[in-house]
């Protein structure tokens, strides 16, 4: 099974998987001190492209395109510049695209800021993620706080769209130093924010020095607090939640972020990178050199193809909906139910009412805001 070249496909995401080093914490297919593989990387990179704008059908212009890592800005200028313009050849941009390049406080310099804007990329993420220094050296986070308002006092001049992410759970931060945080945050020329929670998954160094007892993870209730304080404070300072996740002045919400909760077909590129045709997802090899050779030899990069089932669909919606201040219509939540389900559904819909959990607004269920930590627990009671 391929992605559909019938698809009309107006997102595209790309990985660009080197790191000068990898932080304690991150799970994502990433590789340190492979700088000398980053052009015949690039090469497949852009065959790997020109094989799909050649095989797919419909041809209407890239509204979103999203540059992830690993560390984008560790990408090579003449590498990105070559990409680029063969890009904008075989998979043209729309007038009004949004291009975002993640990028790292430290790897950055304002030459790469003027040839990003030059290209057509018109949207810095920043990997902020802490102001405290020790903080970010206890995970092997390869920066400072000075590196980030250097870098910040430098896109103002290039960008008018900025987003940071900020990190919620990291050891050693107290509850005063977050709100610390996000008190500096809002004065910063940035229409955009995302707060992530500090997941901690299995085969990472920080998973390890939690078992060993070495760090201490702050406790699930103080989390909820502190996320449910940050919600009202960014509100009152013009940044209106519109995910868990995501906070944004009015206007400067994330598209392409929209693309992958509105379940909307987007194709990757590179190694690891994920696509959704509308019916099936996909995951490109996660192995660097297998990725290459496979586009050298031009065989499938895929490394696995999931029809979803209409359990499976049906999950994502309400899981994904239910993330957003838009959340789920009453069909969405019924649709393709026999009547004796249709019925307990809307018994359950019911009981969450009137536990506070959600709430009804224009024909459209949305969690309560300070309920949305208990996502999959309100999903779990309508799904069961």
């Amino acid at each position: 099974m391929t992605y559909s070249p019938e698809v009309e496909t107006r997102s595209l995401y790309i990985h660009w998987p080197f790191c000068q080093r990898k932080c304690d914490f991150c799970p994502f297919v990433s590789f340190v001190s492979h700088e000398s593989h980053m052009e015949r990387y690039n090469n497949a990179l852009l065959l790997e492209i020109e094989r799909f704008a050649q095989a797919r059908r419909q041809k209407c212009d890239i509204e979103t395109l999203f540059i992830g890592g690993g560390t984008p800005s560790l990408w090579p200028d003449r590498q990105i510049l070559d990409t680029f313009g063969k890009l904008s050849n075989i998979l043209p941009l729309s007038k009004f695209a949004e291009v975002t390049i993640e990028v790292n406080p430290g790897t950055v310099r304002e030459e790469q800021l003027d040839i990003w804007r030059t290209i057509g990329i018109n949207r810095l993420s920043v990997g902020v993620q802490s102001l405290n220094d020790q903080v970010l050296k206890n995970v092997n986070r390869f920066q400072t706080a000075e590196d980030v308002l250097c870098l910040l006092q430098s896109a103002q001049r290039y960008f008018e769209s900025i987003s940071i992410d900020i990190i919620l759970g990291l050891p050693g931060v107290s509850e005063d130093e977050w709100k610390d945080l996000l008190r500096v945050v809002v004065g910063w020329p940035i229409q955009h924010i995302s707060i992530y929670f500090l997941t901690i998954h299995q085969k990472t160094p920080i998973y390890q020095r939690i078992k060993s007892g070495e760090i201490c993870m702050m406790q699930d209730d103080d989390l909820v607090d502190q996320y449910n304080w940050s919600v009202d404070f960014l509100d009152t300072h013009g940044f209106g939640r519109y995910e868990i996740s995501n906070f944004a002045k009015k206007g400067c919400e994330c598209k392409h972020n929209k693309v992958y909760w509105e379940r909307v077909p987007y194709k990757g590129f590179g190694v690891a990178a994920c696509s959704f045709d509308g019916k099936q997802r996909f995951g490109n090899r996660a192995n660097l050199f297998d990725y290459i050779e496979r586009v050298e030899r031009d065989e499938p990069v895929e490394d696995f193809c999931e029809m979803l089932t209409e359990d499976q669909v049906r999950l994502e919606k309400l899981m994904l909906g239910l993330r957003t201040d838009v959340g789920i219509s009453r069909e969405q939540l019924l649709e393709g139910l026999p009547k004796s389900q249709q019925k307990r559904v809307a018994r359950k819909i019911g009981e969450l009412i009137d536990k506070n959990f959600i709430y009804e607004r224009d024909g459209r269920f949305v969690i309560n805001p300070y309920f949305l930590t208990i996502e999959n627990e309100i999903v779990l009671e309508l799904l069961t």
